[in-house]
């Protein structure tokens, strides 16, 4: 970047030496002076002074614009790197749609200021000076008349900055929720014809659009307005110098011949650049720094979780000790209350109850999705929040409830968690979900690509190729969160016996709201209501625990109904 200035400079200068040039031909013409030899040593002069500014104008174009592209690739980086950063509260309380407006607009304003912004400050200001330096050894008084405009324009700009900050700030939040508008709508189409929102959903994007539209054209008119002001200042100058440079033409042309007011002229035709420059800079520089406020926000934001500093292979022994919970923006409601039981290294433990029982935020509280209590989560005896994040859940495979797929291939869906997964690998993981059959059906087999979401597979589809990526983890300790709630019975049944098979000596845990899917696990755990109601195997709570027994009851008469039974 430094060097793209020095060559801007040094552009700058050689270009205001291109009027002198004329002003010596008109005045040697006029003074009888020319010759043959005279006109080709000024056309070479001139010739080398077009093709050092080609040249120059080439390389701070590539130095400086190119640069202003670096910038916006590192901070593009940075921003993803940040985001990827901050934890799960943070993208509850800020939705998707504003955050990807920072990598669009709003860096794009940026990366103007450093390159479009330097050139326009630096060029503005270096230029103008040479020029008027140049002018006022011309003609001092005519010089001082002149500027005289350009001094209320400066004004005039400088009043303009502010409002134009404000503006382009309230241009991007309105784009900002249009953005927002836009990316749900998108992602819940399937919801929005389902329920023939369509017609809806269109007016209420016309109400943000139109939103958008009129705070975009309040800054366009404001921008014309600049423009006009611009324009009539620099049109009284040109009249100033005509007549006022005319008389002492005409009245001294001694000290001012008509090559001098031609070379005067074109200076101020020249010095218009620099000033408009200067004008644009106070605009973009408004727009830059609306922009940055907003990144700034966003880069300034942290995550509330505490990273240990303990790093252990996970084994798979997990101990909740009086495990007492409320989200972070809801302090007064304790999603969980008291809950104490321990899983030894190798069982298959059953998690059971009803909806909003707390079974999710169990598994989150594992994963270290928030921060709790010490001592309430012992990991292989050691506290869960003196263990580094990383090390948890490298330890810990995950299947979630909305069995997230990435638009590539399957086989890049299952191998998510590792870039050295080999091929027999994903396979065998398939298998073991039951998926495997499916995946060879398809005509790429493993190399087919699923549609955004994986919306070109079943539901049932997607959640085993979840259930895949988790097992060619291979991981201590195998989190099930309701994952087998979209497949038949007897498939779930295949994928628990195969788990039974490979993972033995392993941690596993499985979220469920049917028994069947739970029954026969060595251990089950029911919540009711946040707080721990019961812990046994099913036959023991079968006689102990009153609430499983209605669970079970209900749940057979929902099956001798429809007909599984």
């Amino acid at each position: 970047m430094l060097l793209g200035v020095i060559v801007l400079l040094i552009v700058d200068y050689i270009s205001t030496k291109i009027p002198r040039k004329f002003s010596e031909i008109i005045d040697s013409f006029e003074s009888s002076a020319m010759t043959i030899e005279k006109l080709n040593g000024f056309l070479l002069s001139f010739l080398v002074l077009v093709a050092i500014m080609a040249v120059g104008r080439m390389m701070w174009r590539f130095f400086l614009i190119g640069t202003s592209r670096g910038i916006q690739h590192d901070m593009r980086k940075q921003l993803f790197s940040h985001a990827t950063s901050l934890d799960q509260p943070y993208y509850q309380t800020h939705k998707v749609g504003a955050v990807m407006a920072y990598f669009s607009n709003d860096l794009e304003a940026i990366r103007h200021s450093f390159g479009r912004g330097l050139l326009l400050i630096l060029d503005g200001i270096f230029m103008s000076t040479i020029i008027i330096i140049r002018m006022l050894e011309m003609d001092y008084k005519l010089t001082l008349i002149s500027t005289i405009p350009m001094f209320f324009l400066g004004v005039t700009a400088f009043f303009i900055i502010k409002k134009m900050r404000l503006i382009f700030r309230t241009r991007q939040d309105s784009f900002q929720k249009m953005n927002e508008f836009t990316q749900e709508s998108f992602s819940g189409i399937q919801v929005i014809k389902a329920f023939v929102r369509e017609a809806k959903e269109a007016f209420l994007f016309k109400e943000r659009s139109e939103d958008f539209y009129n705070k975009h054209m309040d800054y366009v008119r404001t921008m014309v307005w600049v423009q006009i002001v611009i324009n009539i200042f620099i049109n009284l100058t040109a009249i100033t110098i005509i007549v006022f440079g005319a008389y002492t033409a005409i009245t001294n042309p001694a000290n001012f011949s008509a090559g001098n007011l031609t070379e005067f002229f074109s200076l101020f035709g020249m010095l218009i650049w620099p000033v408009m420059a200067i004008t644009q800079f106070a605009n973009l520089r408004s727009q830059a720094s609306a922009s940055y406020s907003r990144v700034a926000e966003f880069l300034d934001s942290k995550s509330l979780l505490v990273d240990g500093e303990t790093e252990i292979e996970i084994k798979g022994a997990i101990s909740f000790n009086n495990l007492t919970f409320a989200y972070p923006d809801e302090p007064e409601i304790e999603v969980l209350k008291d809950v104490s039981f321990e899983i030894e290294a190798g069982e298959f433990v059953g998690v059971l109850g009803r909806t909003g029982s707390g079974k999710t935020t169990l598994v989150d509280l594992l994963l270290r999705i928030y921060n709790v209590d010490p001592k309430m989560i012992l990991v292989d005896g050691v506290d869960i929040m003196e263990l580094k994040i990383k090390a948890v859940r490298d330890g810990i495979a995950y299947v979630p409830q909305d069995n997230f797929l990435y638009s590539t291939t399957i086989k890049e869906n299952i191998s998510f968690s590792s870039k050295d997964i080999k091929d027999d690998e994903i396979i065998k993981a398939a298998q073991l979900a039951d998926i495997y059959d499916n995946v060879i059906e398809f005509k790429e087999g493993f190399e087919t690509i699923l549609g955004e979401r994986g919306t070109t597979v079943s539901g049932g589809q997607k959640q085993r190729i979840s259930i895949a990526r988790a097992l060619v983890k291979e991981a201590p300790v195998l989190v099930f969160d309701d994952s087998v709630s979209a497949v038949d019975t007897d498939t779930e049944e295949t994928i628990l016996t195969n788990l039974k098979k490979t993972r033995k000596g392993k941690t596993t845990i499985i979220i469920a709201h049917r028994i069947s899917t739970v029954r026969n696990l060595d251990k089950i755990v029911l919540l009711d209501k946040g707080k721990l109601s019961a812990v046994g195997s099913h036959q023991e709570l079968m006689k102990t625990s009153e609430l499983y027994r209605d669970l079970v009851k209900r749940q057979t008469l929902e099956s001798v109904v429809s007909g599984d039974a």
